[in-house]
């Protein structure tokens, strides 16, 4: 891996961490993926001329180019996204939109592939992208292994609002199970019994049973269980009623719910929404009694 900026040397972010030292395109050999970060200065459009000739000369030696947050900026201005879905930070997607008509900003997703041009939402949404890269490289199984060793995620299907789904949640792409999976992601609450995923997968029961164990160490319903519980989690930070939560994850009751949160978490659907609303009440609240706070429900 390569840092490279316009004049090389030492480069200081906005947050005021030195990166470096960098180096100057030309001492730069073949180029695999280039990624280009963001700033807060890109969407006020402050492009440094500098920068865009750096990004167009790279670009054009490299096999894939990316972006992480507001860097989708820098290629739009380019007109690498022209005619492309692209992607960028919540807050600032209207103004991309708006920018560059041209490019198809999608401002509810975690990353977006559009040809060989790769875009991603807020910043961490950077390592969401990067995990993409490397199933596209090696494959779900190692994309998967640094997911768990990371404690990532490894696939948000939902949009900025940060729908989680399971550690083995990818299947590979020419996998029958790609279909059944993203099914699943997209609507946790509708019949995803073992026969319907069958029939979704145009395979046997005992053929969807084997494929789930062998491509995500798995059995389908406890994997259906776990895209829902991750739903479930969400909708409670989000502020739904238990008895919403349930309905609108696939649950169906507020006692099946409680169960599950039990068993997996160990804790009740009411405690995991009051402990994780926010940080700071928890944090403050420890800090007064020198010991963790219990929340009843």
């Amino acid at each position: 891996m390569s840092l490279v900026s316009p004049s090389g040397g030492p480069v200081t972010a906005s947050s005021g961490v030195r990166l470096g030292p960098t180096v100057a395109a030309e001492g730069l050999g073949p180029i695999d993926t280039l990624v280009v970060p963001g700033s807060p200065a890109l969407p006020q459009g402050r492009i440094d001329q500098a920068l865009l000739s750096l990004v167009e000369g790279l670009a054009g030696r490299a096999a894939r180019v990316a972006s992480v947050c507001t860097g989708a900026f820098v290629l739009a201005e380019l007109g690498l996204l022209d005619g492309r879905r692209a992607t960028t930070h919540w807050r600032h997607a209207a103004a991309l939109s708006r920018r560059y008509p041209r490019v198809r900003v999608e401002p509810d997703v975690i990353h977006v592939r559009a040809g060989q041009c790769y875009t991603s939402a807020g910043i961490t949404a950077g390592i969401d992208l990067a995990l993409a890269l490397v199933e596209d490289d090696h494959g779900p199984r190692a994309a998967r292994d640094i997911a768990r060793e990371l404690v990532m995620f490894l696939r948000r299907p939902g949009g900025q609002s940060q729908y989680s789904t399971a550690l083995s949640g990818s299947a590979a792409p020419d996998s029958p199970l790609r279909a059944v999976t993203e099914a699943v992601l997209a609507d946790p609450a509708a019949d995803h019994s073992l026969n319907t995923m069958s029939r979704a997968a145009t395979v046997s029961s005992r053929q969807l049973t084997r494929l789930f164990r062998t491509e995500l160490e798995t059995t389908p319903a406890r994997w259906v269980e776990q895209a829902r519980l991750d739903r479930a989690t969400q909708l409670l930070l989000d502020g739904l009623s238990v008895t919403a939560t349930a309905r609108r994850s696939g649950f169906g009751s507020d006692e099946t719910l409680r169960r599950v949160v039990a068993r997996q978490l160990g804790t009740t659907p009411t405690e995991y929404r009051q402990r994780f609303t926010s940080t700071a009440s928890t944090a403050s609240a420890q800090n007064r009694t020198g010991a963790p706070v219990r929340e009843d429900s």
